[in-house]
């Protein structure tokens, strides 16, 4: 009996796709699981990443943050401040957590007279205290007090004074977006030596893939004891950052500039920010 030609290809082919099969089989749950894997690190640089932009997260952030500022004070000289602001959350209770975010700034100025020459030291210590709900919706949030403490070692670098005030923050995470705002404001002194400051903190990230994103994250200030024209300061800007790991040790890094918008007399035009963030798990 002649055999169909076409009928022999594709019985040669059957053949040929069951001994694949047969070949292949073995190998699926390690495909499975090798897929499993690569989805579940992805997930988990993605929280990761968002840890590291929540300011009340609950993991241990080491934040270093270098401000370079430019034209500072009447001779448009350079300024920089870097901000040490570690945060450490601790369960209160199976419902609450307290996060603790001590802000050291340590400063570097120009000469701002002639009888003023540069300076550099430590600026006010501003210890932040979050009380946050440690089940959490679409909002984030936290309330609590910011003291002032009077740990400045010239008068260039800040008033000398006890202080406190309120703060809170609130954020929400929504797919690869992270939004929120932290404000606060803070009392110190009294009588002619005092002072008396509100701070907006507005941040914006959008997340990529591989720990990447983009950041914008501004800090107005408003200085209430100023004269009316020159309270507030207003940057806008913002840049790129990117979450990567030194073996097990998740590592925060990002770059922004920053233009301020409105200003007072002697304030810096622009700066340049870059924020390096050790994070680790909480216990």
């Amino acid at each position: 009996m002649k055999m169909d030609s076409g009928a022999l290809l594709i019985g040669l082919l059957v053949r040929l796709g069951l001994m694949l099969a047969i070949q292949l089989l073995p190998a699926l749950p390690a495909i499975a699981q090798s897929q499993s894997s690569a989805t579940q690190e992805e997930e988990k640089a993605t929280s990761d990443v968002q840890d590291a932009q929540n300011p009340i997260a609950n993991i241990i952030s080491v934040p270093f943050q270098n401000n370079t500022y430019v034209d500072y004070g009447p001779y448009k000289r350079t300024a920089n401040v870097l901000v040490i602001q570690p945060v450490l959350p601790i369960a209160v209770s199976a419902d609450w957590n307290l996060i603790a975010r001590w802000v050291t700034p340590i400063m570097s100025l120009p000469r701002v007279s002639p009888s003023e020459g540069a300076e550099s030291g430590l600026g006010n210590m501003e210890p932040e205290f979050y009380f946050s709900p440690s089940h959490v919706g679409d909002i984030i949030w936290g309330v609590g007090p910011k003291l002032w403490l009077p740990t400045a070692t010239d008068k260039s670098l800040g008033l000398d004074k006890w202080g406190a005030g309120p703060t809170a923050v609130a954020l929400t995470i929504q797919g690869p977006w992270v939004v929120g705002v932290l404000a606060n404001n803070v009392w110190a002194g009294s009588n002619a030596q005092k002072a008396n400051a509100l701070t907006i903190n507005p941040f914006l990230n959008y997340n990529f893939s591989d720990g990447w994103y983009l950041v914008s994250a501004e800090i107005a200030t408003d200085n209430w004891q100023a004269r009316s024209g020159q309270q507030w300061t207003v940057p806008l800007g913002g840049g790129v950052g990117r979450l990567f790991h030194v073996g097990p040790l998740p590592i925060n890094a990002r770059v922004q500039a920053l233009n301020n918008v409105v200003r007072p007399e002697g304030a810096p035009t622009w700066q340049l920010q870059f924020q390096i963030q050790l994070l680790f798990k909480a216990r």
